[in-house]
């Protein structure tokens, strides 16, 4: 057998660099790291040797370079992934929160952080987390509830097994999400005669489940059985390339169609099947005939409390709830009979048995109705020097886009609103992480989402809250040369969160800064912020003025920010549905006691 002598960092890196997709690219596409002691002598060295097939990406923070590598991923469909390698201790607690939102919304990203010394001579070394009662525990177990797959390499021989299971999981379309290779640092650096077969160029082929003949059977005859079924499409749907088939059923069998947040954009939203978003952030039209459908479909959705208003959306007695997910563990949410499938391949032969079915037709104006509502919100304000709304900001930045433009956020206001209000032109338009709504996704994820696509016009919406937070990849994004506009939306402070406090009875308490203990009043200037880091920034007093930004950005040659105040209290107040937000049992405000009265109608209401 030949044999090749390398370090193990340096194997395991040549192992990565000859991992290809079905496209003939190598699925991991780059390495963020920031390198520490733990990582800088091993795998930084290993990585140095690559740097032409693998290339290494300097971030200024671990949680948001992984956000980076997270939204890379989810751009790209999970067809290439990135990797993320940290030092020990803090470094690798900071990708903790990242590994989170990743096994959340299922998305590929490989963590390498540094580890202890394997043989424990300087036991305890810097940086090290001590367990009293087991010797074996690091600071990098923590990985272990946020992971879909963790292992830790205490010897070079190891990588044998762990790297093609690691594989596995990031190219699995049922397992996908993080991996997490913890990484002893003496074995980074130690050597071992590696077969050299084992760095022979291998292709991973995406799985496509067939569905199961007795599942489809069952499913088939419900459907036939349906009247008014509606189709909740998901996440999957992207992931599977399933966009095309999903319309095409849809249309042969005159299904509408309503998206979740990671569904936005399988379907145009002008096409008449697609009643628009559903859930907390919903439609009045997908809502409505969510809730007079004898039949669901959830197809590549994990049924968030958010899609389906926590469980109080589907009102029609006797309905039937479908789940067609490739992993089985969504597949039977709820007591939904289950169709595990790929969405590709399943749609297309549910479409086959289904044949000639159609469901009756659609309320007209349902879709008609929502726009006429909504759309007004987003014209520019009659009175120029009026404090903007985030609806009005959104529309500024809709005129402004083209069937190009990826729209992208993570948390706060913007979520809500975009998922009700942005018109998707096509798929892969509407980028969103609302699976874990993390703060500080966002100016992270606006740079990984144009890694993936370079030729899309990438627009990135934040609160000044979330830039607080996160804000050191724009340097980054400024180091790189990475185009994109970011528009940062100063309210003074957690305006979705405050507008929460007061929905449900509270008193506007430490969320807007006007309301926090201070001695000295908040007067940041963003836009002074981001031009600090070498971004081309401006800060606007009006829509109009934010529409002449929107102009210049298109000229911009790295990222572009706009700042403008907005008025943390207006939301869009038609669509959306119940959301459970437990309100206290007892108080001596009066407003908490009516708001705990309705929270316990609601409660008695769900079905």
């Amino acid at each position: 057998m030949t044999t090749l002598r390398l370090t193990a960092a340096q194997a395991m890196v040549r192992y990565l660099s000859a991992q290809m997709n079905e496209d003939g690219e190598r699925f991991l596409a780059g390495c963020w790291a920031i390198f520490g002691h733990g990582n800088v002598a091993g795998m930084g060295e290993a990585l140095h040797g690559v740097r032409d097939t693998l290339p290494t990406y300097r971030g200024h923070n671990e949680q948001t370079m992984a956000h980076a590598a997270i939204a890379f991923a989810k751009q790209s469909r999970r067809k290439r992934a990135m990797m993320v390698t940290s030092s020990i201790g803090p470094g690798a607690t900071n990708m903790v929160t990242a590994a989170a939102l990743a096994h959340v919304n299922r998305l590929p990203v490989l963590l390498v952080p540094g580890d202890v010394f394997a043989h424990r001579g300087p036991d305890p070394v810097l940086q090290q987390v001590e367990d009293f009662g087991d010797g074996t525990v690091s600071a990098n177990d923590c990985f272990r509830p946020v992971t879909r797959y963790f292992d830790r390499i205490t010897r070079p021989e190891q990588l044998l097994t762990a790297l093609p299971r690691a594989m596995a999981v990031l190219t699995d379309p049922a397992a996908c999400g993080p991996v997490c290779l913890s990484f002893c640092q003496d074995v980074q650096a130690e050597a071992f005669d590696f077969p050299q077969a084992f760095f022979e160029p291998r292709t991973w082929y995406q799985r496509r489940i067939r569905p199961d003949h007795h599942e489809l059977h069952r499913v088939v005859e419900q459907i036939r059985a349906a009247k008014r079924p509606v189709i909740i499409a998901g996440g999957g749907v992207h992931y599977s390339d399933a966009c095309a088939q999903l319309q095409d059923f849809a249309e042969t069998h005159n299904i509408p169609v309503v998206e979740t947040q990671a569904g936005k954009s399988a379907l145009a939203w002008d096409h008449p099947l697609n009643l628009g978003p559903v859930g907390v952030t919903g439609a009045t039209s997908a809502n409505t005939a969510c809730g007079a459908a004898d039949l669901v479909l959830g197809v590549g959705t994990r049924f968030q409390d958010f899609t389906t208003g926590s469980w109080s959306l589907f009102k029609t007695p006797g309905r039937s709830l479908i789940s067609l997910n490739v992993n089985a563990y969504d597949a039977v949410k709820h007591g939904a009979l289950p169709l595990q499938s790929d969405a590709r391949t399943g749609l297309t032969e549910l479409a086959l048995e289904l044949a000639s079915y159609r469901a009756d037709d659609l309320d007209s104006a349902l879709k008609a109705d929502w726009f006429a509502q909504v759309d007004p919100l987003t014209d520019a304000p009659a009175d120029g020097n009026a404090l903007a709304t985030d609806m009005q900001v959104i529309g500024a930045v809709q005129r402004a886009s083209t069937p190009d433009t990826v729209v992208m956020c993570a948390a706060g206001t913007m979520p809500g609103e975009l998922h009700k209000l942005w018109k998707a032109p096509r798929p892969g338009s509407y980028h969103m992480e609302y699976g874990f709504s993390c703060m500080g996704y966002e100016i992270a994820g606006a740079l990984g989402i144009k890694m993936a696509q370079p030729d899309r016009d990438v627009v990135c919406f934040t609160g000044d809250g979330t830039y607080m937070m996160a804000n050191s990849e724009l340097a980054t994004a400024v180091m790189m040369g990475i185009k994109f506009t970011l528009v940062i939306t100063d309210n003074r402070g957690f305006g979705c969160i405050n507008r929460l406090q007061m929905g449900t009875g509270g008193a506007e308490f430490n969320n807007l800064l006007d309301h926090a203990v201070h001695e000295t009043p908040s007067n940041i200037d963003f836009a002074a912020h981001a031009a600090s880091m070498g971004a081309a920034a401006i800060h606007v007093s009006s829509i109009a003025e934010m529409e002449d930004a929107l102009a210049r950005a298109k000229e911009a040659t790295g990222p572009f920010v706009i700042v403008i105040d907005t008025d943390p209290y207006p939301s869009t107040p038609h669509g959306g549905t119940w959301w459970e937000v437990a309100v206290p049992e007892v108080s001596d405000r009066a407003e908490v006691q009516d708001a705990r009265k309705g929270y316990e109608a609601a409660l008695k209401e769900r079905t």
